[in-house]
Order: C-alpha cells, then structure tokens, then sequence
C-alpha cells in the first residue's frame, strides 16, 4: 500500500496530492553548465477548483530564468517582479476567482522553491514548466556531474519552509509516473563516454569528431531515484575562456523584453574555467586543531539511498569518524560534536592527539547513535567559536550532516564571521541534503564541499578533504585579464580564495567595448603557495557566441545575486538594490523576486472560497499531527475563515513545525526520539579493513593481538615466528604486514588509508633500519603478495 507523498503538487485546503502524470526533460550540457527545461504535468481529481502548492528543490547555484503554467489549452507566462508585489498580485487575482501562479525562493533558503497555482478547475489538467541553469561539478574521477532530484520534489525541510519529505513515499517500483529525459552534450575537447546510475539508451555522437553526444532515459523509467548522469570528456583539466554574446547584439529571443542598454545581459559575458595545478600530498603539516561536527538527529537513522541494504547514514558517518581519528598526524589537536535539538562534546575543548586520547574517542565514537532529535547546528557553531583556538594550529573544521536545518541563512553568516580563524569542509550525506548549507558553510569557511547520495561512500570524499586540510591554505589570490585597447574585463563572480588539488573553479567577468572576433585576450590566476608564486595563466581568441539560450549570461546574474546576498553588506539598501536591478534585468529569480501571472481569460471564475477540509493524516515521525488537537484546530479556523489559500498553507507548515519541535527539543530526555529506531545497520562494504583500522595505533603501528591476527588469517605463533629479526621489537613486523595487507587487499579503496598508511611508513622507518628490505621480502611471502618495497622508500 503506498504511502502519500506529500511532495510536488499539493492541494492546500485538503493536503492530498494531485496525481503526477509524468515528467518531460530536456537537459543541454555544454562544457561545464546546464542548461534545464522541466515539464511537470498534473490532473485535478477533485469535484471542485482547488488551490495548490508546488514545492520543489534546486542546487544552490542553479539559476531559474522562466516559469510558466498550461491550464485548457492556454499557457500562462510569468512575469518576474519584486516579490512583495508578486505576492499581492497573486492574492487579488484569487480573491477575485482568477486562475493564476506564483512562484519564489524560500526566505529562509535559496534551494527551495514554491509555487502556487491558484483556482485549479475540476478535471483539468496543468501543465507546469520550469527552466533553469546550472554549474556542473566535476568529480575526483574527472566525471562531470549533472544530477536530477527525484520528482523535482523537496526530499529534505527546514522547519518553516515546507511539509517534511525526504523522497517519494512509495515502495521502489510503484512510483505511479514516468520520466522521460533528454540530454544533449557539448565540448569542445571532445567525449569519451556517459554513463548512469539509470538505464539509458547507447551514446549516440551527433557530430564526426565526437565533440556532441545524446543520450536518453529508456522507455517507462520510474522516477524513483535520482538520476545522475556522468559524462567524461576526453580533457576535463584543460582551462577554457568562452565568450557569449550580449542579447543587444544578437538575434536571440529576448525573453524579458527589450535588453536596457548597460545591463548585464546587454553586454559580452565571459566564463573563465580552470583546473588547480596544485599536487595532492605536496608540503603536508602536522599541526592543526580538527572538529567534527556530526549530526546526530534522527534522520541520520535514515539509509543513506533507496538502494537496496544501503547502510545508514549515522553507521557511514562512525566508519568516516573512526578513519578519520586514525589519520590524523601526531602533534595535532582535536575534538569530536555531536548536534541534533542538542548538542555534547566528547572533550570540553580540543585534546592533543595521543594514543590515550585517541582511543577514548574511539570508544566514544561506536557508542554515537541518531537520537538527538532535530537539527540545529548554529548552537554547536557558535560554541566552537567561542572556544579558543589553539596557538600555531589552524583551527579545520569538518561538518557532517544531512542538512535538514531552519536557519540556514544565520549558519552562514555565523561561519563567514569567523572565516579569519578557521577552515570549514562541509558533507552532505544522503539524497536531499540542502545544498545551499553544504555549499555556503564551505564557500564562507574557505574550504570545500561534497555531497554523498546513491552508493557514494562519504570516506574516500572526507579523507580527501582531510588531506587538503593538511596542507596549508594559499595567500594572495588575484585574477588579471589582459584584453585589447577600448576592453575592459568587470568580474560578476567572487574570484576563489580557497584553492585546492584538483580543484575546479568558474569565474564570470563582463566585457564592455567593442569585441573583435579572433582578437587575443589573456587571463591570469596567481596565488602564492607557501613562498612559492604560481601563475595559472590561459591565452585565447575572443570567438564571440551567439547563443538563443544566453545560459553563461544567467549564470553571472546567478553568481553576481549570491555574492551580493553573502556578503557583508547584504542587508544594506545599496546592496539590495543592486540585487533586485541584476534579478529583474536577467530574470534570475532571487530573494526579492518573484514570478506571478494571471489568466485574465479565466473561463468561469470560482465564486466564494475553496470548499475547506481538515487536513488527513499527515504523520510527523511517529506522532501523528492531527491527533494533537492544539495543533489541528487552528488551520480548520484559519481555512474556514476564509483566509488566501498561501497563508493557509503558511499556517499549516508554522503548526506543523511547532508539532514537530514539541516532540524533538527536550534536552532533559535526549534519548527520546521521534522516529522509529532504524533497523540494524547494513554491514561495511569492506568490515574486515574497517576491523584492520580499528586497531591502529596513533603512532601509526599496530601491535600482535588475536584480533590482527584474526584479521590476516594468520595465527600469532605463525606471525611470531615468521619475524626475520626476532630482536626487533615485533609491532615493526606486524606493521609491516599491515601495510602490505592494504596493498594486497584494499587497493581500490586507497584514497581511504592513505593518510594513515603514510603514518606507519613512516613509523616503521624509523624503527626497522637495515632490517626494512628482509621484512619487506619475508612479508610479501608470507601474505603471497607482491607489493613494491618503494612503498616504504626502498
């Protein structure tokens, strides 16, 4: 029996959801961005017209240029305004029984959308198209990566944002609608293959030097999952400038009407990408103060995908925090928090690393459980940073959480006031978690982010990170555009300052005067590394393109929005008012704007208000809201008085976070939860290194117990024996086979032990001397391996 996914469209006076049809994508990659056009199409089953609210989420730096809904054959288009007058429009025009929408970004978040479709008819259906552009990441493999959420629905809810969802709620395989999906691919440097984590059709090159591909989702998918799509090109780290005509120069349809001249759209925008020439491992330190910060609500009791025995994710986050205690370098500092509607410390403040300390935080750490309730992280964040640091150690601070917070505005601008003091790396683990938290803690905090969903493991991505952590951070950050007489290069986009191994970064810079086509340019990134000045500098042709889609121009109004809303001055009227001048001229939707239309040809107005129900069984956990008549008895008030349908469904989500918090705040019985306890957890993909961790020293050594023997198959005595210097002390032996076991056994899971197999190489050299070589050679016999003695710097 499937359960109702409150999620999509939802009918605001009956909280029941209106059947999804099916869904009509098509995706236009080009490079390194996206360009989205998403048709949703919906059915109204009820006898009478009805209000509705589409919740959907979007990637923090997806840019949404256009939304438009169909309703009896006659496409509404909406036109973008400053949302206080957004707002009113669409409440007349449904007070006065109007078919008419809106649609805007949360005011808490800037990844979650709603839209309101006003007076629904009975029997009709609705046809709702969002566009969008986006970034595209690119992976520690060279993927590119475009994700789809499932449903376009919100899987993850601050509190008062919107109904709490954290994906479809039907069993895999029932999800009562299709997808169908398109995608076209672009790169100049050529495609090597695309591939998914869905069936879709064989790459199919639409050009003869392969520099254009399409794929599509095979016939019936059910749209239960995400679907991501990786495309790999034949050269993802060389740099690139691409240069897109202004809408004033071009024949390209001008969606907002005539292009104002000066405007951001009106003008050459170029998108400058590269690729950081900085070697992982280079210059490592082994000074520093770490925290975790690990969330501990109850969703993290939740598997980590709809993947068959996916682990939870709490179980996922011990394993990363157990490697990651074992990787740390001696000499260092660190503490360990976990949050949900409370938090604790394992220590009152930051302890040296020792193998004392290490192994109480270890114990600690297989004790974590997710009963902490709800989430709120800007508690733990502030008590952090009023704890002081620790002297000659940059304070790293490492969060892992599924981001399901309220005020994720606060959190950043909290991290961004102590950016001075600190690095944050941030992770967002399961399908769902707020990319605006993930992305903007890390941005703010100048460190990096990730996201693990589907059968990603969050401990290759944190002990990437970990290494970064280790080396120390870039100075002096400039970017120079060197162009021809009359040019001149503006930058819409924060310039990184934060630069890692590996890292790829986009920058956006308008071109005022005249652009010459074939006309060289050049452009410079140089930053300093330890004392050491590195140039990353790019030559190119202005080739100017012109473009009907102007995707790199609404990426820079994208981009130029977003850092103007985190700066420092962001509440600063000049700073808005730029804000508002750049969404109206791009038509990107930001925090001061809306979309709104109305069909002023609306066949039969609804007369009085919709027909009022109490909202059904809408269980939050394992309580269930409308048995709380404290909670329920309002929103039958606020529906029967009559009240704009919006503002019903506002009250309804304010109630239902209030209900949520009565049961998920209290401090004095933190071990009550409001979720059923998870079933027990899947076990590690690889226990057996998991149980060789575990039983690490913090000096990198292991030493001869049942439990290492037991996990090399190999008896003590016959490990004893096997010692080709039995007057060396026998850890250095067993370290030894240690090291040899991880090459033999686990390398493809490398990226994991690496920081902590470095650890014990250089243990065992200071400790083996001339004996090194023969214990290498006895090992590699005695495990039937052969393993490079250049591992050990032989």
């Amino acid at each position: 029996m499937p359960f109702t996914p409150f999620c999509g469209l939802i009918i605001v006076t009956s909280y029941q959801q209106v059947p999804l049809q099916g869904i009509w994508v098509d995706i236009q990659v080009k490079g390194f961005v996206a360009d989205v056009s998403a048709t949703l199409k919906y059915k109204n089953k009820e006898e009478k017209a009805v209000d509705t609210i589409f919740f959907f989420p979007m990637d923090e730096d997806a840019a949404v240029y256009s939304f438009e809904a169909t309703i009896e054959g006659k496409t509404i288009i909406a036109d973008l305004q400053e949302k206080e007058q957004a707002q009113k429009t669409y409440e007349e025009a449904i007070s006065q029984g109007k078919q008419a929408f809106y649609m805007g970004e949360d005011r808490n978040t800037a990844d979650i959308f709603t839209c309101s479709v006003g007076n629904l008819p009975p029997g009709q259906e609705t046809e709702v198209t969002l566009k969008y552009v986006q970034e595209l990441p690119v992976e520690a493999d060279g993927a590119v990566r475009f994700v789809l959420p499932a449903v376009l629905n919100p899987r993850y809810t601050p509190i008062d944002v919107s109904i709490k969802s954290t994906r479809p709620k039907v069993p895999v395989g029932e999800v009562p609608y299709t997808l169908s999906l398109n995608a076209h691919f672009q790169s100049a440097y050529g495609i090597a293959k695309i591939e998914s984590n869905c069936n879709i059709t064989p790459l199919e090159y639409t050009d003869s030097d392969n520099t254009r591909a399409k794929v599509s989702l095979a016939e019936g998918h059910k749209f239960d999952r995400d679907v991501e799509l990786l495309v790999y090109y034949l050269d993802v780290t060389k740099p690139s400038v691409t240069v897109e005509a202004g809408l004033g120069a071009t024949d390209a349809a001008q969606e907002s009407g005539p292009t104002p001249s000066g405007s951001i759209m009106a003008e050459s925008v170029a998108m400058f990408n590269f690729h950081s020439s900085l070697s992982a491992g280079h210059e490592q330190s082994n000074c520093g103060e770490f925290i975790f910060l690990v969330d501990r609500s109850g969703s993290m009791g939740w598997s980590m995908s709809s993947e068959p025995k996916s682990p939870k994710r709490i179980q996922s986050a011990k394993e990363t925090l157990v490697l990651l205690l074992k990787s740390l370098p001696l000499g260092c500092y660190f503490n360990i928090y976990g949050f949900g509607s409370h938090f604790e410390s394992f220590f009152p403040e930051s302890v040296e690393y020792t193998q004392q300390s290490m192994e109480e935080a270890v114990k600690k750490v297989n004790k974590m459980n997710a009963k902490f309730g709800g989430t709120e992280i800007l508690k733990p964040l502030k008590n952090i940073y009023q704890t002081d640091g620790r002297a000659g150690h940059l304070r790293q601070l490492f969060v892992l959480t599924d981001g399901e917070v309220r005020n994720t505005k606060q959190v950043i601008k909290e991290v961004q006031k102590n950016a001075q003091n600190h690095r944050c790396f941030t992770f967002g683990i399961g399908e769902g978690a707020s990319t605006s938290l993930i992305k903007g803690m890390a941005r703010a905090g100048n460190g990096i982010y990730d996201f693990i969903i589907g059968k990603d493991r969050i401990q290759p991505k944190v002990l990437r990170a970990l290494r970064y952590s280790l080396q120390p951070p870039v100075k002096d950050v400039s970017l120079t555009w060197t162009l021809p007489s009359g040019m001149e290069a503006i930058v819409l986009s924060e310039v990184p300052t934060a630069i890692f191994p590996g890292q790829s970064s986009i920058v956006y810079a308008q071109l005022n005067g005249k652009v010459e086509n074939e006309a060289e340019g050049e452009v410079c990134l140089q930053y300093k590394f330890n004392d050491e000045i590195i140039k990353n500098t790019l030559h190119f042709l202005l080739t100017v393109q012109n473009a009907e889609r102007p995707t790199i121009h609404r990426l820079a109004a994208k981009a130029l929005i977003s850092d103007l809303g985190h700066g420092s001055e962001s509440e600063s009227e000049e700073v808005k008012k730029k804000i508002l001048e750049t969404s109206l001229q791009s038509g990107v939707v930001s925090s001061l704007t809306a979309y709104v239309a109305v069909n002023e040809d609306t066949k039969t107005p609804v007369e009085g208000t919709p027909v009022t129900r109490d909202p059904p069984l809408l269980a939050l956990k394992s309580y269930d809201l409308i048995d709380c008549p404290s909670i329920a008895s309002p929103i039958r008030k606020q529906a029967k008085s009559g009240a704009a349908p919006r503002k019903v469904a506002g009250w309804f989500r304010k109630m239902a976070s209030s209900a949520a918090n009565l049961f998920r705040t209290s401090k004095e019985t933190p071990e009550e939860e409001t979720e059923a306890p998870p079933p027990p957890a899947e076990p590690a993909e690889n226990p057996t290194l998991v149980r060789l961790i575990s039983l690490q020293n913090a000096d990198g050594s292991w030493d001869l117990t049942p439990e290492f023997s037991a996990v090399l198959g190999i008896s003590k005595t016959d490990i004893k024996t096997g010692n080709p210097d039995q007057n060396m002390e026998v850890s250095v032996w067993v370290t030894v086979l240690a090291v040899i076991w991880l090459h033999t056994t686990c390398l493809d899971q490398r990226e994991e032990w690496e920081l902590l197999e470095g650890k014990a190489v250089s243990w065992i050299r200071d400790k083996a001397g001339s004996s090194l070589s023969e214990f290498v050679r006895v090992g590699n016999e005695l495990l039937k391996s052969s393993m490079d003695p250049k591992v050990f710097g032989l």
